[in-house]
């Protein structure tokens, strides 16, 4: 497949305000060191189409629309917005330009699905708003992108299409946008004990649901061999037409709101391997709350999409950019060295716990068959 880079300038603007875990600016540094590696020369960014309410109405009701158009532009919310919407609170604050980035969200996504139905691995790190509800902001997600680039695979006349969650929190939103939908098959690995609470192992929110709550600490070689035992014994055979994979960052050691410990190389070859599944392929962002390993994981995950070499140290106008970049939530002190000058992280090698080999069980043979 040829790769597409999707993006919109209001991801360049920072947003959410300065006591957030997402005022790190994280789109603004991936577009950055991409464009310092030189890596979108020969790749002209896609600007997607802002989605009118017609559009967002397919998902998201028309009362929920209204209060968060209006609240934006006022740049406040009543008290009934903020119990009734989840707007205007300390999880999804409204700041300048929140109404353009949240529909820039959407637009990108359903953007990248068309590219994908032209043949193209359509990569937009700016989506990946996977709490959204249709009716409830969320989880820091305000509408629910992934949910538009899936109705635009069905739209296509598309009848069997996989949805891949490899953020370190479950994709709730999306799993309940289509748990009826016998179209679309889900699949997610996910920290078990993490907001929202939900994606058990015992309690799918529907039959074409598999998820994979994990154990703290989860190394490479635990979450490879998850991600090969789905694709073995239920995903290869599914032969969907088309994948849509949330590739976040906050599963990736060093991330301040998960525990799990993977490399950035076994996330890209995760997403590798769920895109070699199906002949069309979006991949979005998601979660990601450390800057630097962020902005590393989607830069790296763009050079491996478009075909081009990650080198073993970054120039020095790359490490510049990283070097830019902030975080409250994480101390000096446990700031690597390393994500200042390189791209790959080493691997984190280690056993694949019994845990882990029950938890592919109980999801892959439910029945105990």
């Amino acid at each position: 497949m040829n790769a597409a880079f999707v993006s919109h300038p209001a991801f360049q603007v920072p947003g959410f305000g300065k006591h957030h875990p997402l005022s790190i600016n994280r789109q603004a540094a991936v577009l950055d060191l991409c464009e310092a590696m030189g890596w979108l020369t020969s790749h002209p960014i896609h600007e997607p189409q802002l989605p009118s309410r017609a559009t967002l109405e397919r998902f998201h009701t028309p009362g929920y629309l209204d209060a968060f158009e209006s609240s934006a532009r006022l740049m406040m919310a009543t008290p009934h917005v903020r119990e009734r919407y989840n707007l205007g609170t300390m999880e999804c604050p409204l700041f300048a330009g929140v109404w353009d980035r949240a529909r820039a969200t959407v637009g990108g996504s359903i953007l990248a699905a068309e590219l994908a139905l032209m043949g193209n691995v359509a990569f937009h790190p700016g989506g990946g708003t996977h709490h959204g509800r249709p009716g409830r902001a969320a989880g820091f997600c305000y509408l629910n992108d992934p949910v538009f680039a899936i109705l635009r695979f069905l739209d296509a006349g598309l009848s069997r299409v996989l949805y891949v969650d490899l953020d370190a929190h479950h994709g709730d939103g999306v799993e309940a946008a289509f748990a009826n939908d016998p179209r679309v098959t889900m699949v997610s690995i996910h920290e078990e004990g993490r907001w929202p609470g939900t994606g058990g192992i015992s309690s799918p929110a529907s039959k074409n649901a598999y998820n994979f709550p994990v154990p703290r600490h989860i190394n490479d070689c635990e979450f490879s061999f998850l991600v090969d035992e789905v694709c073995k014994r239920r995903l290869n055979s599914l032969k969907p037409q088309a994948v849509v994979i949330i590739c976040g960052a906050d599963p990736l050691k060093g991330d301040p709101l998960s525990s799990m410990e993977l490399s950035n190389a076994t996330l890209w070859k995760a997403v590798a391997k769920c895109i070699a599944l199906a002949d069309h392929a979006v991949v979005l962002g998601g979660g990601g709350y450390n800057p630097w390993t962020t902005a590393r994981a989607w830069a790296g995950l763009w050079a491996q999409l478009s075909g081009q070499p990650i080198p073993d140290r970054l120039t020095g106008t790359a490490s510049s950019v990283l070097a830019r970049l902030s975080c409250d939530l994480i101390e000096d002190e446990d700031r690597n060295p390393a994500w200042l000058t390189t791209l790959i992280d080493p691997e984190y090698i280690g056993p694949v716990r019994t845990r882990i080999r029950d938890i592919a069980d109980a999801v892959l043979n439910p029945t105990g068959a």
